[in-house]
């Protein structure tokens, strides 16, 4: 029973390391594009807001925490806000607008030209990733989308869109970690070369 399951755990494993192969020599020049834009709108005193749905919701918190606590170094905090992790927000508005107005109307009240939006959605369908991206166009914010292989249409509707290869959820999860952890190095490589401010 267990060499079955540690069999199973090593094909399981293998099938991660297998979808990420071909990741760095595919999306090494979106991930730098994107990595640039957010580099430049936090010199430009503008801010990150992020937001997606379940296992992206936990990634926009993630991706936010990194930038305004710390990735690798001790340097000064970033303005970057999930819009997933305000509970009374995100119920009030589903309740008076709807679930899928719940990121959009947060960026009507928070977002301004120059900011920028990491928005997530493995599938690229999400109603309420699509109203946020709909919300930051209409505020001139810089949209940068991470989705899969499905997210064609969804990619197009972005300025730099980072699409994981593959159409499994937990693989494409797993890619957009990669990435989204390779923009945050490069970001604070660009703004704290030497723990300088922006």
């Amino acid at each position: 029973m267990m060499d079955e399951m540690r069999e199973r755990a090593r094909r399981l494993m293998s099938e991660s390391v297998g979808a990420l192969e071909g990741v760095p020599d595919r999306l090494a020049g979106d991930v730098a594009r994107a990595a640039s834009a957010v580099a430049a709108a936090f010199r430009a005193g503008n801010k990150v807001l992020t937001c997606g749905n379940g296992g992206s919701a936990a990634d926009a918190e993630h991706i936010a925490t990194e930038l305004s606590g710390r990735f690798r170094k001790n340097r000064d905090a970033l303005p970057a806000v999930s819009l997933t992790t305000n509970t009374a927000a995100l119920t009030a508005i589903a309740n008076d607008y709807g679930y899928d107005a719940v990121f959009a109307r947060q960026i009507e009240g928070l977002g301004k030209d120059g900011d920028v939006l990491l928005a997530l959605t493995t599938s690229g369908a999400s109603p309420s990733v699509l109203e946020a991206v709909r919300a930051a166009r209409a505020r001139r914010m810089v949209v940068i989308g991470f989705t899969g292989a499905r997210g064609a249409a969804f990619a197009g509707a972005c300025d730099i869109a980072l699409v994981a290869p593959s159409d499994v959820t937990a693989r494409v999860q797993e890619a957009h970690l990669v990435l989204y952890h390779a923009l945050c190095a490069l970001v604070e490589d660009d703004l704290f070369p030497g723990g300088a401010r922006p």
